[in-house]
């Protein structure tokens, strides 16, 4: 038999049972789908943790000073004076592996407004490296440099979502705005991260758009600070690209430890640590979930062996009839292999596209990141199509190996 001939028949008997064969369908769209759906969220998790990971920097080291209770804080301030910029020099001149390193103070602020608007925003003190280890983009003007952090300058550079609250029309470049009781003159805007989410592995994120940064010397010298608290909030490391983050943690911390008399003041952020375990969690999602999208393949499949085997029966004689004028066992073969492929088939491309509007489904309702995976659609569809074609394979044989005779005899 021709193969176009055999097709043609295939479809001509898939359109004569036009329920039994969409009732057929459905398990291989489901799972098809639900396969694609999965691979294309977890694909999606792991750019999202990327570009997470890229804000904090992934070859850096991000020490913040803990918070305590004010009786604590008194007694930890007789053995240590907590973060100081001192801690950051000294990191880079007795360890080789620290390249560089950023800090910064976060101002007690009550009021920033402008002539055209005020925001709820908070500001930031903030070294001349701070941007370089943040992997900030600018969208207008500058960035803050040492030279204003030697002059105590009075300028400010806004997160995106405060230049927007500040000056609506996005004209911010060269106006003033106001922080507490001192104005500043913006020289700089920033672009917005773009990120789904402001908090990765429990740490705050994206949350800058929402800020403004001035030179650290300003913060600390023009602002007042709580009493007792730590000369800077947190300080930012770049290490050496060669040694393993986690051994740099180890030796800044020993270090540290000594510098603050022993004193646990400090955590030790690891991005590149956060980042393995991002995707180690992710992996064992994408297993556990591809496994159950699986099971819906597999029962697909079941479903197109027991419809196939239905048919065998139901198209005995037929099979007789084919026999009698001279097919042979492997033309009815190819015959049923090809009814159950073709459903496969269709199954996966309808899977396909119910795969997409189902990711799309999830990303609007759950706001969960989703990234289209071309490695995802064709292994799934693959698999869909495998699966019609091994579950094919015994009714087709079942079929072929009938006795003409009886075949024609039965009822």
């Amino acid at each position: 038999m021709d193969k176009i001939e055999i097709f043609k028949d295939t479809f001509a008997e898939l359109a004569q049972h036009k329920l039994r064969t969409l009732l057929t369908l459905l398990g291989m769209i489901f799972g098809v789908g639900a396969v694609i759906a999965m691979l294309n969220i977890g694909e999606g998790a792991e750019r999202e943790a990327l570009k997470m990971i890229d804000t904090m920097g992934l070859h850096n080291l991000i020490v913040n000073g803990k918070e305590f209770e004010e009786k604590e804080l008194k007694e930890q301030r007789k053995h240590s004076s907590g973060l100081t910029i001192r801690d950051g020099e000294i990191s880079v001149q007795s360890l080789p592996f620290v390249e560089s390193f950023s800090a910064q103070k976060v101002v007690d602020t009550y009021s920033i407004f402008s002539a055209k608007g005020k925001s709820d925003g908070e500001a930031l003190g903030v070294s001349s490296s701070f941007f370089a280890l943040s992997k900030f983009t600018l969208d207008q003007g500058r960035l803050l440099n040492e030279q204003d952090n030697v002059e105590f300058s009075q300028v400010v550079l806004l997160g995106s979502s405060t230049a927007k609250q500040l000056f609506p029309l996005g004209d911010a470049l060269g106006n003033n705005v106001k922080i507490n009781h001192i104005w500043f003159k913006v020289v700089g805007v920033l672009q917005a991260p773009f990120l789904k989410k402001e908090e990765f592995q429990g740490i705050k994120l994206g949350g800058d758009q929402h800020k403004v940064f001035i030179p650290l010397n300003t913060a600390l010298h023009k602002f007042p600070s709580k009493a007792l608290t730590s000369e800077i909030d947190s300080l930012r490391l770049k290490l050496d690209g060669k040694i393993d983050p986690i051994e740099a943690a180890k030796a800044v911390s020993h270090l540290l430890k000594r510098r603050h008399n022993e004193v646990d003041d400090y955590d030790i952020v690891i991005p590149a640590a956060l980042l393995a375990q991002q995707k180690q969690t992710q992996q064992i999602f994408n297993i556990v979930m591809s496994c159950v999208a699986g099971i819906s393949l597999l029962v697909g499949g079941i479903g197109i062996m027991n419809i196939m085997l239905a048919t065998v029966l139901e198209r005995t004689k037929e099979i007789g009839l084919l026999r009698a004028i001279g097919a042979t066992q492997k033309d009815i073969q190819q015959q049923f292999i090809a009814e159950s492929f073709t459903i496969s088939i269709l199954g996966g491309i309808l899977g396909v596209f119910f795969g997409i509007l189902l990711s799309e489904l999830i990303s609007i309702y759950s706001q969960w990141a989703v990234s289209w995976s071309l490695t995802a659609i064709i292994l799934s569809f693959s698999i869909c199509a495998l699966v019609g074609l091994v579950f094919g394979v015994y009714p087709a044989i079942k079929a072929s190996k009938l006795d003409p005779i009886d075949a024609l005899q039965s009822d």
